[in-house]
C-alpha cells in the first residue's frame, strides 16, 4: 500500500526481498556507477526501506532506509555510530529515526522525486511520533578542497549545539569546525551542497564539526541532525502539504 501518491510518483515501503534487492541495485548504480554490483550491508536487515517509483511504469527512481530508535539510549545501534562518537545524543529522550542510503537514479533528476521522498519521510515522522531525524550527508569524492565554501558555511551557520555535538571516532577526518576558513561564497557553497543536506539545513538542521573521509564510499560525509520541534513553521506546513 502506498505511503504517498503524488503527481508522477508513488512512495511505498519495501514489502518483499525483491523490493529490497531492487533498492540495493539502485544504490549500487547511484553510489558506484555499477548497476551489477548491489550495495548492501548488515543494517539492511534492521531497517524499513522506502521506494519511490514512477506511477506510469513502476520504475524505481529513489530509495532510502529508516532505522527507528526508541530514544538516544539506542544511538549506538545506528549506522552513523560506526563513524561518529555519539554519546552526547544518548541523553535525547524522544523517538529518533536514522535515514540512510538515500539515493536518486542518476537518469531521473526531477525535483519532484525529492519532494515526494521528503513527503513520505514527513508522514513517517508524524505517524511514529519521531522527535529527531538524523543521518550522514555525503559530498562526492574525498578532496575537502573542492568544498571549502560549503564547509565554511557549515562552520559559520550550522554546527550542532554543544549538547548534541558528535565527537571524532573515524581515523580519517577533515576537522572544518576547528580550521581557519575563508568567508564563504554563498553561491559557491549552495552549488556544492548535496541536495539532501540542503533540505536538512532548510529544516533547521545541524552538522558535526568534522567530515569523515570514507574511502569505501568515495565520499566526505557529515553527521546531520534535525529536531522536529525546531523545524520552522512555514517549512513544516510545506512538508505536510506534500505529505497530505
Amino acid at each position: 500500500m502506498p505511503i504517498l501518491n503524488r503527481g508522477r510518483y508513488v512512495a511505498r515501503y519495501a514489502d518483499t526481498p525483491d523490493d529490497i534487492e531492487a533498492a540495493q541495485t539502485l544504490r549500487g548504480l547511484a553510489f558506484f556507477g555499477d548497476a551489477g554490483a548491489p550495495d548492501c550491508d548488515l543494517f539492511d536487515n534492521k531497517c524499513r526501506h522506502v521506494l519511490v517509483e514512477t506511477r506510469k511504469t513502476g520504475e524505481l527512481v529513489c530509495a532510502f532506509r529508516l532505522l527507528p530508535l526508541a530514544s538516544g539510549r539506542e544511538i549506538g545501534e545506528s549506522y552513523s555510530a560506526q563513524y561518529y562518537e555519539l554519546s552526547a545524543l544518548q541523553d535525547f529522550e524522544g523517538r529518533m529515526v536514522e535515514m540512510g542510503r538515500f539515493c536518486i537514479h542518476p537518469e531521473h533528476q526531477d525535483a519532484d522525486i525529492l519532494r515526494v521522498a521528503w513527503g513520505a519521510m514527513t508522514r513517517f515522522v508524524d505517524e511514529e511520533g519521531v522527535e529527531m531525524l538524523f543521518g550522514c550527508s555525503s559530498f562526492k569524492g574525498t578532496r575537502a578542497e573542492a568544498y571549502m565554501d560549503a564547509f565554511s558555511l557549515l562552520k559559520e551557520r550550522h554546527l550542532a549545539p554543544k549538547c548534541w555535538l558528535p565527537m571524532v571516532k573515524a581515523p580519517r577526518i577533515f576537522p572544518f569546525g576547528r580550521r581557519r576558513l575563508r568567508k564563504p561564497d554563498l553561491k559557491a557553497a549552495a552549488r556544492a551542497m548535496p541536495p539532501l543536506l540542503k533540505t536538512y539545513l532548510m529544516m533547521g538542521g545541524w552538522v558535526s564539526d568534522h567530515a569523515v573521509v570514507d574511502g569505501d564510499m568515495n565520499t566526505l560525509h557529515v553527521f546531520t541532525g534535525v529536531e522536529i520541534n525546531a523545524i520552522p513553521p512555514a517549512r513544516k506546513r510545506l512538508l505536510r502539504a506534500v505529505a497530505g
